[in-house]
């Protein structure tokens, strides 16, 4: 007796698909828009039919690959959580956020070609939740850890993150620039 939910994809279909995605998060972010969609079939190993079954236009492509990486980045909080200190934690997190928003820049261009939308604020109105709470989520930690001390908003710690990301000039600074607000957050002796 066959014992496998209809509803649910095969395995084969869950892994082309994950391919599809984690091969068009780095063609969008390296490429942006114009990113051939025949060359992220042939790089993930399927067929151009495969990419569409999945993913029938070039925008739910791109959207299903920015969900994939922020919910990537923001579910990676409770992992870096159980396997580190709370502030190493949080600074691995904020690696990663920033890595994240790197390749976010090439997708929200892609995704920006492609929609009315302005930005990808409006486009993923819970991406913001989503980052607050892994934020919230390692402060916590800290504070009750006694590493990292009260009061810090997890606002101002994405905000800080972004900043860096942006005002930095090669990823050397954008690493010290991370350091140095983790030695902020950190708890005084």
């Amino acid at each position: 007796m066959d014992t496998t939910d209809p509803r649910q994809p095969r395995a084969d279909a869950r892994a082309n698909r994950e391919r599809l995605l984690d091969v068009a998060t780095r063609a969008f972010a390296r490429e942006g828009p114009g990113t051939s969609l025949k060359g992220i079939a042939k790089e993930a190993g399927v067929g151009i039919g495969t990419l569409y079954r999945h993913f029938p236009t070039r925008e739910a492509l791109i959207e299903a690959a920015h969900a994939s990486e922020l919910a990537r980045v923001c579910d990676s909080a409770d992992e870096l959580r159980g396997t580190m200190p709370a502030d190493e934690a949080l600074r691995a997190w904020l690696g990663r956020w920033v890595d994240y928003l790197t390749a976010k820049h090439g997708l929200a261009q892609a995704l920006r070609s492609t929609t009315a939308t302005d930005t990808i604020a409006v486009a993923f109105p819970g991406a913001r939740a989503r980052a607050l709470a892994a934020v919230s989520l390692l402060l916590d930690a800290g504070v009750r850890d006694g590493v990292l001390r009260q009061g810090i908003e997890p606002l101002d710690v994405l905000v800080a993150a972004n900043g860096a990301a942006m005002a930095a000039l090669d990823p050397d600074q954008v690493g010290r620039l991370l350091d140095y607000l983790m030695d902020a957050f950190r708890a005084r002796g």
